[in-house]
Formats: structure tokens, sequence, C-alpha cells
């Protein structure tokens, strides 16, 4: 779970984030790593040996939900292949105007972006992508960890699409929402931008 949500760390690091010695820390690590759930990377920072940094592998990324992916995907290709893409593209738009009145509900009532954006993180928590948030001079940066949906949207990419309006309709127009990392390209998360323009709105 902490690879998951934290990316590359050291055994140092995750000794220090779990509060346990380090010795400790290697043993889960080979165990890991011989049940193939973990992967280790080396790299080199100036003079001295390389430092090794672990990170979760595909396998290890196998185990956290992806909700029914091998039946939702079975269904997509057979919608795309028998009906079509237009079909298909209906099925995302209905799917996207159902999340936009649900987040709506829950979001709408709320007084400022940060609170909004805490909302939002809950929601998509709740749902399984594992979010968080950072807040810097830019503005706000949401992080989901996991993506649930992952089988589908490698199936359809209009998914991600469909995601992003959602985040943008529910954040506002005087909010730019825009997509930093993404699973489905190679990255470890899920990353989106999110800045405001409107004087006073935080």
């Amino acid at each position: 779970m902490l690879l998951k949500m934290r990316g590359p760390l050291t055994a140092l690091d995750i000794a220090h984030e779990l509060k346990i010695t380090k010795e400790g820390v290697r043993q889960q690590l080979v165990k890991f790593m011989d049940e193939g759930l973990i992967k280790v990377e080396t790299e080199s920072k100036g003079v001295g040996r390389p430092q090794k940094y672990f990170n979760i592998s595909e396998l290890g990324n196998s185990k956290f939900p992806d909700t029914h992916a091998e039946l939702t995907v079975k269904l997509l290709t057979i919608i795309k292949e028998s009906i079509g893409t237009e079909a298909l593209q209906t099925i995302i738009e209905v799917n996207e105007a159902t999340g936009k009145k649900r987040y709506h509900e829950e979001i709408d009532p709320l007084p400022n972006l940060k609170s909004k954006i805490e909302r939002l993180v809950s929601i998509r928590t709740r749902e399984g992508y594992m979010a968080d948030y950072t807040e810097d001079d830019e503005g706000y940066l949401l992080i989901e960890n996991h993506c649930p949906i992952c089988a589908a949207a490698k199936v359809c990419q209009g998914f991600c699409a469909s995601e992003l309006q959602i985040f943008q309709s529910v954040l506002g127009e005087s909010v730019s929402v825009q997509r930093t990392d993404h699973i489905i390209a190679g990255a470890r998360r899920c990353a989106y931008r999110i800045v405001s323009s409107a004087k006073g709105f935080e």
C-alpha cells in the first residue's frame, strides 16, 4: 500500500514511514520480490554506491481491485464490434452525465475550491482511486494512485476523457484542470493540475 501510494522508495524510507527497523523492511522486501510483487531499481546520485529504490510491479498492481475487469473488457469489445463505436460513445456519454449529476450533488454546496477538491478526493477514494491532493504556489495537484477501471480505459480511452470533463464541470468554469500524469500512458499514477483564475474563489 505504501509503494502504491508513494511510488519508488528506499528501504530506509520505508523503515521511517512504517516505524520499523531497516532489517525488518529488508525481510519483507525479499519476500515480496520473491513473489514478484515489487521490483528494485538502482539510481546513481553523485559518488558512492547506486541507491536502490523499490517499486510495485505489474503483478503487484494486479492485487489492487480493477472493477470487474475481464467482464467489462468483454462487454465493451462486444458493443464496439457488434453495434459500433457510436453505441460505445453513447454509453460513455450516459455514464459521464450520471457521474456529473452525482458529483455535483455532493460538491456544489461547498463554499470554495479547496473544500471542493477535498470532497472530490473523498469521492474518488471511495470509488477505489486511492486519491489524494497537494497544494503549492501554482494551485493544487489531484493525485490518483490507482485506476479501478484501468482495463476498460485501455480498451476505450473515452472513459479517461469523460473523467476529465467531470472534474472540470464540478470544479467550475473559472478553474483549469489539466492531466499531467496518466496511468494508461505508463505513468505510476494519474495526476491533475488544478488552477483557479478567479480572484477570491479560494
